[in-house]
C-alpha cells in the first residue's frame, strides 16, 4: 500500500470514527445543529469565505465542529484566506478538518505492453477556521445574517420547490414512502402532521429517494427490500439529503426519527464500521440528490442569466 493510500485510509477511519462515536450513543450527529439551544437564527449549511456553501461530508464535519465549539457563525476559511482578507487567526486557535476529494489520471502499462489511463481517487485534509476565531476581518463577516424569510414564506417556498421537481405525490394512509415501481411518493394527509414544516421535512426525505432511478441519478434500489445493508445505505443517503435540503430551504428536518426509521441507527453503525468509505459515499450521493433537485427549479435559469 502506498503512503497516499494509507493516508487516505487513515482519513476515512478518523472521520468515520467520530460519526460512529455519536451514533453509538444514539445521537445522529447531522441533527446536532437543530438540537442546539442557539438556533434562534436560521440553520444553514457551513459557508466558505466567499459565501459558497460546503457540500457532502464537509457539511457534517463543520456542523459537528461548530456545534461542539459553540460557534454561532456558519462561515469558515483557511489561514491563508484570512491573511488575504487582512485578518489573522488568533494565536492558539485550532482549526477544523475538512477534506478535498478528487481524482488524478495515471498512465500504466497493461499486460500486453499497451498504455492505459487509470483514474486514482485521492483525499486530502486541510484546516479551516471559523470567523469567530479570526481577528481583523471585514465587518460583514462578523454580522449574523438576517433571519431568513418568515415561516409562512418559507413554507410557500418549500411548497414551490417540491412542486417544481415534478414528482408525483399522492396522499393517504399513515406512512410516508417512495414506491420505485410506480415512481410515486406516498405521503400521509397534510393535516395529519403537527405542522406544515413537519410535512415538508418528511417529504424532503422521500424526494431524496425519488432521485434514485436510472433516468434521474441511477442509484440501484433493486436490493433495497431484501438486503439490510443496502437498505441502510439508501436510508442514510435519504436522511443526509433531507438535512442538506432542509438547511437550504430553512426548515427543520425530522429531528426525532420516525417510528419506521428508529431501527436504522443500528444498521448505520454496522455499515459504517464494516466500510470506512460508506459515510463519504452516502454524503456524496446525498449531495448529488440535492443538487439534482435544485437543478429542477426554474429560477436557476434566471440566476444563470443574471450572472
Amino acid at each position: 500500500m502506498s503512503n497516499t493510500e494509507k493516508q487516505r485510509g487513515d482519513l476515512y477511519t478518523r472521520i468515520t470514527d467520530r460519526i460512529v462515536e455519536d451514533l453509538a450513543k444514539g445521537v445522529r450527529p447531522w441533527m446536532k445543529p437543530w438540537n442546539a439551544e442557539n438556533t434562534t437564527g436560521r440553520i444553514t449549511r457551513p459557508l466558505r469565505h466567499n459565501g459558497q456553501p460546503y457540500s457532502g461530508v464537509n457539511v457534517l464535519l463543520l456542523w459537528s465542529e461548530g456545534n461542539a465549539r459553540g460557534y454561532e457563525s456558519s462561515t469558515w476559511m483557511t489561514f491563508k484566506q484570512a491573511l488575504e482578507l487582512g485578518a489573522a487567526v488568533r494565536k492558539g486557535e485550532t482549526g477544523a478538518m475538512v477534506v478535498f476529494a478528487s481524482r488524478f489520471t495515471k498512465s500504466e502499462t497493461d499486460g500486453n505492453g499497451g498504455e492505459v489511463e487509470r483514474e486514482i481517487p485521492f483525499l486530502k485534509a486541510y484546516s479551516v477556521f471559523n470567523v469567530e476565531q479570526i481577528d481583523g476581518l471585514p465587518d460583514q463577516y462578523y454580522h449574523r445574517p438576517a433571519l431568513g424569510p418568515d415561516p409562512i414564506k418559507r413554507i410557500e417556498d418549500a411548497d414551490r420547490f417540491f412542486r417544481n421537481t415534478g414528482a408525483v405525490i399522492r396522499h393517504g394512509g399513515n406512512q410516508a414512502f417512495y414506491a420505485p415501481a410506480a415512481d410515486i411518493i406516498q405521503m400521509p394527509p397534510f393535516e395529519s402532521f403537527k405542522d406544515a414544516a413537519s410535512y415538508y421535512a418528511t417529504l424532503s426525505h422521500e424526494v431524496t429517494h425519488w432521485t434514485a432511478p436510472a433516468h434521474r441519478l441511477g442509484r440501484d434500489l433493486s436490493r433495497y427490500a431484501k438486503d439490510k445493508s443496502e437498505r441502510a445505505r439508501e436510508e442514510l443517503i435519504a436522511e443526509l439529503g433531507s438535512c442538506f435540503l432542509c438547511a437550504d430551504l430553512g426548515i427543520v428536518p425530522e429531528v426525532e426519527p420516525r417510528p419506521d426509521h428508529a431501527s436504522y441507527v443500528g444498521s448505520w453503525l454496522k455499515v459504517l464500521s464494516d466500510d470506512r468509505r460508506a459515510l463519504f459515499q452516502a454524503a456524496a450521493h446525498a449531495q448529488r440528490a440535492v443538487s439534482f433537485l435544485h437543478g429542477l427549479q426554474p429560477e436557476r435559469a434566471d440566476d444563470r442569466l443574471a450572472a
